[in-house]
């Protein structure tokens, strides 16, 4: 079977760390994808999905190029440095809604509060079924890769590796987010939904986008 390797080191030349640049990468789409996740895109009177579903699918294409030039615990570290750096986001934006302002910023405050007023419940939502969908993500990707004995056709580990991860990713957070307050069909289509349109750009968007990326590692630092 082909090893994936393990040295956090490889594909280093000289200062330059893609590691580095790869987690970082990470850190910031999945913060991003939760700031714009308060936003809901619609057509006419149909709410389809939150904004943060396009943005999403990027943060698993990194987690793809983490285990593919990585390995998994290289990977699994990353995504345990993205879910420690978005509670402390969390953390830091709710601090800031109690802090005392000036009388003449009052609409500004009411604008953060508005956007940085997490409901606990979907919070822990969110983290729970990030952690798990990306964790599942690297290691589903890590080992089509040791049955296909091979570096080649890399779009059947990301988009076969992605398919599972969001598969946990977005039943996880529907039921533990709306269970209980939102009738069970509603539920269902949500999954249905969300899961198919991260699936999509996925293929679509993210999966090119790995290619190039796991390439140029490759090439440049292999």
């Amino acid at each position: 079977m082909v090893k994936v390797p393990e040295n956090p080191l490889k594909n280093r030349k000289g200062d330059f760390s893609p590691l580095l640049v790869v987690s970082s990468l990470l850190v910031m789409l999945y913060i991003t994808s939760n700031v714009m996740a308060i936003k809901i895109i619609s057509i006419g009177s149909l709410s389809l999905f939150d904004a943060g579903t396009i943005t999403f699918p990027f943060a698993y294409m990194l987690g793809d190029v983490l285990a593919e030039i990585w390995g998994y615990k290289i990977a699994k570290k990353a995504i345990y440095i993205t879910f420690l750096c978005n509670v402390a986001f969390i953390a830091f934006t709710s601090i800031g809604i109690i802090l005392p302002y000036p009388e003449y910023m009052q609409k500004t405050q009411e604008a953060y509060t508005l956007v940085f007023s997490y409901v606990p419940r979907i919070v822990f939502s969110s983290l729970v079924a990030f952690l798990s969908g990306e964790l599942v993500n690297a290691k589903v990707l890590v080992k089509i890769k040791e049955r296909q004995k091979s570096e080649k056709h890399l779009f059947i580990r990301t988009i076969g590796s992605s398919l599972v991860g969001y598969l946990f990713d977005t039943v996880l957070f529907v039921i533990l987010a709306f269970a209980g307050t939102v009738p069970a069909g509603d539920i269902i289509s949500m999954i249905v939904v969300q899961y198919f349109t991260k699936a999509v750009i996925e293929a679509a968007f993210g999966t090119p986008l790995a290619y190039l990326c796991c390439a140029y590692l490759r090439r440049n630092y292999a």
